[in-house]
Parts: structure tokens; sequence; C-alpha cells
């Protein structure tokens, strides 16, 4: 193991490249699942101060993984990290067009505490079998397993036995493990200990068990349309550890399956064929014309937008019939009482302006005992004598004489 470290000093930041570690190899089967646990405890001895074996050490830890040479990984290939102080798993399920081809993944552990890092390869050497893939594919939805906990031996061994308990297969794996939120699920509410759900695929050399076909039955396919719990007689085998959702249960016979080619042509060499020299276009060639463009966008717009103008203008000023067209329309015996009527109209207003009644003791002017100044009253003189009230407070309204109209004396020449 190569046990080099540099360290990179620029102003107050610390870039610390640490020790690697050498190359893995994994042998995985094409159509059997593949797991690998990338442990937290196989690179701690890798970040300063370096602890000796049985030290306690818990610095969170992440890792990044990714093709070599490629900043994703495969796309068969899935990994998952809950906490930066548990363990990264690596999973997924290689099929027959990857065998042979060795698939470099490069691991980059990272320490959130140091920021420091340590990088090794694994690489996947993926094998050929004749058993794989078995003709027999069941697809279950377990609705209350996250994918990690599923990817533990020990519950995944637990699942298999119980389908093998209600298939009876002489052969049966698991080909994939796919989490519900890959497949469009929701992420559930942090209540009552939901969880996210994950899909399992296992395979079988044997036919479907009458269990397992069980939810075919029209009665049971009612239900699920329904939103209802079909009743499968082999759930209660599940049903302690495991709950399945029957209604999303995939059984696939893959010796059924008609398979689908698709034509494609033949690659070529990647070189143009030979035509001759290159001819590129004339330099003469002619500048757009834009004057047909001008007159759909603007001078066909203004020419109607000017009729209408004029229209309008020709309705507003020239179609006026005003007063002398009105009076020569009108008959003349009309316009005489019309006439009577507006200048008996004035004379009554002109009348009941000059009349006169009592002021109100509001309306008379004060004077001032400190400046001799005669304040004028609070109403002006324009003040309209018809809204006065009919009852008067004056004690003697007989002695009231009529007060003259007093304009403010100017202040700027006393």
């Amino acid at each position: 193991m190569l046990a080099a470290a540099v360290t990179v000093l620029l102003g107050t930041v610390v870039t610390i490249l640490s020790r690697s570690h050498a190359d893995r190899n994994v042998y995985p089967s094409a159509g059997v699942l593949f797991v690998h646990v990338l442990e937290r405890e196989h690179f701690k001895g890798e970040f300063p101060p370096y602890p000796k074996s049985g030290d306690a050490s818990n610095d969170p830890i992440t890792f990044n993984t990714n093709l070599k040479g490629f900043p994703d990984r495969p796309g068969w290939l899935r990994y998952i990290q809950r906490t930066p102080h548990g363990d990264g798993v690596l999973y997924g399920s290689p099929t027959a067009e990857h065998v042979g081809k060795p698939t470099v993944i490069e691991i980059t552990a990272y320490n959130r505490r140091t920021f420091e890092t340590a990088r090794h390869n694994l690489v996947i050497n993926i094998m050929a079998t004749e058993e794989f893939p078995l003709p027999y594919q069941a697809e279950f939805y377990i609705k209350n397993m996250n994918v990690e906990e599923m990817l533990a031996s020990e519950v995944l061994g637990d699942f298999l036995g119980a389908v093998k308990n209600v298939w009876q297969p002489e052969r049966l794996n698991a080909i994939n493990i796919t989490s519900a939120l890959d497949r469009g699920g929701r992420v559930p509410l942090p209540i009552n200990n939901l969880k996210e759900g994950v899909y399992v695929m296992v395979g079988a050399d044997v036919p479907f068990s009458s269990c397992l076909r069980e939810v075919e039955n029209p009665r049971n396919q009612l239900r699920c349309s329904q939103e209802m719990e079909p009743d499968i007689s082999c759930d209660k085998k599940f049903r302690a550890q495991f709950h399945i959702d029957w209604c999303k249960i995939s059984l696939v016979d893959i010796n059924k399956v008609v398979p689908v080619y698709v034509s494609r042509p033949d690659p070529g060499t990647g070189i143009l064929p030979e035509f001759g020299e290159y001819n590129p276009p004339s330099e003469s060639l002619k500048s757009p014309d834009y004057f047909s463009d001008f007159l759909v966008t603007l001078a066909v717009p203004s020419a109607v937008a000017l009729v209408l103008f004029f229209i309008l203008g020709y309705t507003m000023c020239c179609r006026r019939e005003g007063v002398k067209k009105r009076n020569m329309q009108t008959p003349a015996i009309q316009l005489v009482h019309h006439s009577a009527i507006q200048k008996s109209t004035k004379e009554l207003r002109g009348m009941s302006k000059n009349r006169e009644i009592s002021w109100p003791l509001s309306t008379l002017p004060v004077f001032n005992p400190v400046s001799g100044e005669v304040v004028p009253p609070i109403h002006p003189d324009n003040y309209e004598t018809t809204s006065m009230p009919l009852m008067q407070t004056q004690a003697n309204l007989q002695n009231q004489i009529t007060i003259p109209q007093q304009r403010p004396s100017d202040t700027s020449g006393s």
C-alpha cells in the first residue's frame, strides 16, 4: 500500500492528498444482484492522526463514486449512503452486454472533519454464466423497507426464504433491487416511521406458483382497480416482516417475451466519401429583400390606422349638428316657450338674491377692542341667503338693520 501524503499551502487553504488503496477486484455474474459495501472502517486509517487498531474514530466520511474517466457511474450501478456516519453501498444488476468488459470505479472518500481525501479503484469483472438469467422473474414491491435495509444480507436472505416457501423453486436468486424513489415515488413524511418502499426482482427456474398467480385473478384485479387489497392466500407468510403491495407485483416469463429487433444502419468508417474539391458558396450572393416584410409589418398597419383616424375625425368634427341647426329643426312655438321659461327663471333667481331679510348673529361683524379692527362675518359676501333658517335667534328682529357688505381691511396699509 502506497503511503504518501502531499500538502499544498495556499494562504489559509490546505489541501491534503492522502494515501490511496490498491485496486480491488470483484467478480459479479450477469443477471445477478451485485452488492458492494464501502466500509468507513476501511478508510479511517487513511486520515491523520492515523488511529491505531482499537482506537475510536467517528469522523463523518462520505464517498463519491464514478466510472474512471467519466463523471458518473454506469447506468446499471447505483450508490446510496444515508448519513456521513454510515457505510455506503454500491448495488445493481449487470447485464450480458457488460460481460468481458472490466469496469473500473473510482471511489473517493472525504473526511468531512479534516477535509482530507482517500481514493482507490474498484475493478468489476462481470462474468457470464449459463444459469442466469433465470427464465421466470417476479418483482415485488415492499412498502415497509428502505433500499439500504433491504440490501443487508440477513434481510435479503429472509425475504428470499419467504419467496422460496411460496414458490418452491430449485434455484432462486435476487436479480435487482430498486428504490421506489427511482421509480417516481414520493419521499414519505417523517411520521409513523414511514418508509420509501423498495422493488425487489427475483428469478427462479420453475413456473410461478398458484399463490403468485392469484394476483391475475379477475376478482383481485377488480379489487386493485378499486384501491383495495387483494385476497392472496400466501400473504401471511410475508406479513410478519414484509408488507407487500400485491397490486404492484409483476410476473414475467422471459421465454414468452417476443424480442424486438431494431434495424440499424451499418456503421461507416467515419470518413466522408471522395467527391472532389470543396466548393464553397459564392461571395456575390444577393442580400435578402426585406421590402415585403416592411410592408407587412409597418406600412399596412400604419395605412389602416390612418384611414381609421380620418373616419373618426370626420365623424366627430364634420357631422356635428350644433345649436343653430338644432334651433332650425325645432318648432318656433317651442322655442318661444323655452325662452319664456328661461327668462322667468333668471328673474326669480335675481329677486331671491335681492330680498332683505334679518341677518343671523353669525353674520354680524365683530369689533376687536385691542386692535380696533372689524373682523368680517363668518359667511362671505356672496353667501346664499336663501339657505338661511326660517327661525332667527335675534331678540329684537324689528330693530335689526341690514348689515352692509364689508370687505376685510387691508392689514398692510394699517
